[in-house]
């Protein structure tokens, strides 16, 4: 058997077994056992053993647990009410003033944590029943929770960011750096949206009745200023250092989850039950993400040993005589159809064996490559019919929110992210420049 059909048998049997309803880490690692097994003997079993040894001594994963610790940490202690209180007060006199600053919300929380579920939960409980109570749209805020929660995995410190370093043996902090510009560029294509949306139409996101603006004075909107500066403090807390070269990525992720945690104790609201939640989520989190790296490089490691993606590369480029433009804009159609079934790592998991090496072979840059990855993640997120945010968002809005407004609620923001992709992909310096400009190893 040649050895391109073996890597189709690979990855016939993985998406079968996925049929199954098995864990992902659990398929992927026992396709890369047999296949090496099959192929090598008895040595083959050394191929897991080395992916373990790899993953055990990559030094920045201990940044894992320290940013998915720090999300919780603020998801459980509420720090984000004072900061959406201070957008309440300094954005409710602008038409859909509110829903532009639940972005900015979102922005600030995706700086202080790596993961969309905090955004999510924040969004849900604190933004949401406001903005319906403030008889804001249903279904432009729905969307607009959804999308922004999304943010979390492209701005700095992105947990899926971290994974993809990993698998594509890329720095954590060049790939942070590089999902800064698009990040900020991509909420402000949300904000114009909602602003364009709502000056058109008022009644979309009216304003703060003067009445309600007249009782508030000019010290408290000062005190929430202040209150809502706590993210960045806590961002560059840990995020200064680490580009000007103090401290290491790792001693940068310690930093955070300190200082935030120092920010709860300082409010009263670190007790011992949002702890032991805390530590336990972070847990079984960081385990999960661990057993995926695992199994992934596993599979990698077959894959390198049968040359399979030095066959596919001369498939699309000598055989097919496909462009390299051409088949990166195929790969992303391909991770916009998976989306609509599987998650973020699954995806990464599956095609990175292919993906990553060939984008590399074709000249292309894996840090660039790595935030179309993410961005294509976040739209994976908003669609259905298996969409992450949309199942997060069915659990957790008010009764009057339909499975149908929230599905409605999203294509216009999917299409922004697509627009946000396109101008990634033809503008590469949006992710490139930061990086390139700042980043220190």
């Amino acid at each position: 058997m040649s050895y391109e059909m073996i890597a189709l048998l690979m990855f016939s049997s993985m998406l079968l077994l996925m049929l199954t309803g098995q864990r992902v880490f659990g398929v992927i690692g026992a396709v890369a056992l047999v296949a090496s097994l099959a192929l090598w003997g008895t040595g083959g079993q050394s191929m897991g053993f080395s992916a373990a040894m790899k993953l055990m001594k990559w030094y920045p994963l201990l940044t894992l647990p320290m940013f998915i610790f720090m999300g919780y940490v603020m998801s459980e202690t509420r720090l984000a009410d004072d900061l959406y209180r201070m957008f309440h007060v300094w954005f409710g006199p602008v038409p859909g003033g509110l829903a532009i600053g639940t972005i900015l919300l979102m922005v600030l929380i995706s700086a202080m944590n790596g993961l969309s579920v905090a955004g999510m939960a924040i969004g849900s409980t604190i933004a949401l029943p406001e903005l319906l109570r403030r008889r804001y749209d249903k279904v432009m805020v729905t969307g607009a929770i959804q999308a922004g929660s999304s943010l979390g995995i492209l701005i700095p410190p992105s947990v899926v960011l971290v994974l993809y370093a990993m698998i594509a043996r890329q720095p954590v902090g060049q790939l942070w750096l590089a999902g800064v510009l698009p990040g900020l560029m991509m909420a402000g294509l949300f904000i114009a949206y909602i602003w364009i949306r709502c000056h058109l139409n008022p009644t979309y996101g009216p304003p703060l009745a003067a009445e309600e603006r007249a009782t508030i004075t000019r010290g408290e909107k000062f005190r929430l200023l202040g209150a809502g500066l706590l993210p960045l403090f806590i961002f560059f807390a840990m995020m200064v250092p680490f580009v000007k070269g103090w401290t290491s990525l790792v001693e940068s992720s310690v930093i955070g989850a300190l200082v935030t945690t120092g920010a709860a104790v300082a409010k009263g609201r670190f007790t011992r039950e949002v702890f032991e939640t805390s530590t336990r989520a972070t847990l079984a989190i960081s385990c999960m993400f661990m057993w995926i790296i695992l199994a992934a490089l596993s599979f990698g490691a077959v894959f390198d040993g049968l040359g399979a993606v030095r066959a596919i590369e001369g498939l699309f480029v000598e055989q097919l005589g496909l462009s390299p433009w051409t088949i990166l804009i195929l790969m992303q159609l391909t991770y916009l159809i998976m989306g609509m079934f599987l998650d973020d790592t699954a995806m990464l998991v599956i095609v990175a064996p292919l993906f990553v090496p060939l984008v590399g072979a074709l000249g292309f840059d894996l840090i660039w490559y790595g935030v179309l990855y993410t961005i294509t993640c976040q739209v994976a997120y908003l669609t259905p019919p298996f969409g992450y945010n949309l199942f997060l968002m069915r659990a957790m809005a008010p009764p009057e929110i339909t499975i149908q407004d929230i599905y409605r609620s999203i294509a216009p923001f999917v299409g922004l992210m697509i627009v946000a992709l396109a101008l990634v992909m033809t503008f590469p310096q949006i992710a490139l420049w930061l990086p390139q400009t700042l980043y220190v190893k």
